[in-house]
């Protein structure tokens, strides 16, 4: 061990009486360990709640979805289907068909994103275990009398809505109140129509309940069947205007998204997850940046009682500055020794800092004491812990405090320190 480490170890944890120096450096300690644990904790809790939400949006958001790169529709039998869904990595394969809306029900009207699924989209997505009321149902068969023939019966499909909760509330819809609300999409190539019935195709459907997801989910997006969107547009049996894809390890999806694009073809667009929803990531991103840059500030904050307790140490050391320079060490040394000091003060403060964020994080996972409300999806703050973060904690405060330390002992001069003199007697 070099002489400079062990004089700075024997500084900081000296066992002696404390003087208002060393009351300083603990304190400048406790600052560093502080500001770092704050930088674990908020760290970990923004991505428990990015995780959440990123899962509300994937229980909407297929793995993979494919789009047509120019137009708004295209048919399954022009992108080799049989071939996408036997590819190795894709576990299924479901038709999305959206287009505007405007739902009316009684006197309340929205406007709406209608998104039409078929009987693989719940399977794949998760969608019937996130409804708030009612039950996933989409299109029901039942009898009912032949009004041409009252001894016989017909079959007769009735279809069914699932709306976003925000919608749902706006127009006063009642799941078990069975009443019937009218859809209403703008016909195709038909310009402005001076009735209803020339501008717009309706059907008719009932509420088989909603939904809360997230915010901008919840006020856009009306479910149905794919089919009852197709009548609605004139559209094909095949016409679809996208297409969702499930995958059976998601490890695997920058692999099975390659071969896709190369399956269809430069005329289609491959999208995942983040790239359905680019802005929402961006924005996320930005924040936890904005966040860390914030808690960095305040571990610089931390970081100049170190300035000062290390300023304030050498002018307490320096009668042992003058010994230890009797004894053979030079400026450089000297030097070294509170560096070192400044340095183990500052791995000591944020070891300890980390250790604690650490302890704060795992009992929040495992009792959520603190709660968020009954209102809300998940009854405590959720935290998701990593390495990663653990990891530009330890290099940001580290390199802030190597900064104040450089500073410091850059600017003190060690060189020109002389012991206190002491008043000698004077004979009579």
């Amino acid at each position: 061990m070099r002489p400079s480490t062990f004089i700075a170890g024997r500084y900081l944890f000296s066992r002696k009486k404390k003087s208002v120096i060393n009351v300083i450096s603990w304190i400048s300690l406790v600052g560093i360990a502080v500001g770092t644990a704050a930088l674990i904790v908020v760290l970990s809790v923004y991505n428990g709640i990015g995780e959440l939400t990123q899962e509300l949006f994937n229980v909407f958001d297929p793995e993979l979805k494919i789009e047509p790169a120019q137009g708004k529709t295209f048919h399954t039998d022009s992108i080799a289907y049989e071939q996408l869904c036997s590819l190795d990595g894709v576990d299924q394969v479901s038709a999305l068909v959206e287009e505007n809306a405007w739902i009316t029900h009684k006197h309340n009207e929205a406007i709406v994103q209608l998104r039409g699924v078929d009987d693989n989209y719940h399977k794949m997505t998760g969608l019937d275990t996130m409804l708030y009321e009612g039950s996933y149902c989409l299109r029901n068969t039942f009898e009912t009398v032949d009004p041409n023939d009252e001894t016989c019966t017909i079959e007769q499909q009735a279809n069914y809505l699932i709306f976003g909760g925000e919608i749902y509330y706006n127009l006063g819809i009642s799941t078990y109140a069975n009443s019937l609300l009218t859809v209403n999409i703008p016909k195709r190539g038909s310009g402005i129509g001076m009735t209803m019935s020339e501008a717009f195709n309706t059907g008719h459907a009932y509420s088989a309940g909603c939904f809360y997801l997230q915010q901008d989910i919840d006020n856009r997006y009306v479910v149905a069947h794919a089919d009852f969107v197709r009548q609605l547009m004139d559209y094909d049996e095949d016409e679809v205007t996208a297409l969702a894809i499930s995958l059976k390890n998601p490890r695997h999806l920058n692999k099975v998204k390659e071969q896709i694009k190369a399956l269809v073809g430069d005329n289609y667009q491959v999208r995942d997850r983040f790239e359905q929803q680019p802005l929402y990531y961006k924005v996320f991103q930005s924040e936890r940046l904005g966040v860390m840059l914030v808690l960095s500030l305040i571990v610089l904050i931390a970081t100049l009682n170190l300035i000062a307790s290390l300023s304030l140490l050498i002018i307490d050391k320096r009668k042992d500055i003058h010994t230890l320079r009797s004894m053979g060490m030079d400026n450089s040394d000297l030097r070294r020794t509170f560096f070192t000091e400044g340095i183990m003060i500052a791995l000591v403060g944020i070891v300890a800092g980390q250790v604690v964020g650490f302890i704060i994080c795992w009992v929040q996972q495992q009792f959520g004491i603190i709660k968020m409300g009954a209102n809300f999806i998940t009854d405590a703050f959720p935290v998701s812990m990593r390495w990663q973060d653990f990891v530009n904690t330890l290099l940001i405060v580290l390199v802030l405090s190597f900064l104040a330390v450089t500073f410091t002992i850059k600017k003190a001069r060690i060189g020109n320190t002389e012991p206190d003199k002491q008043p000698s007697d004077q004979k009579n």
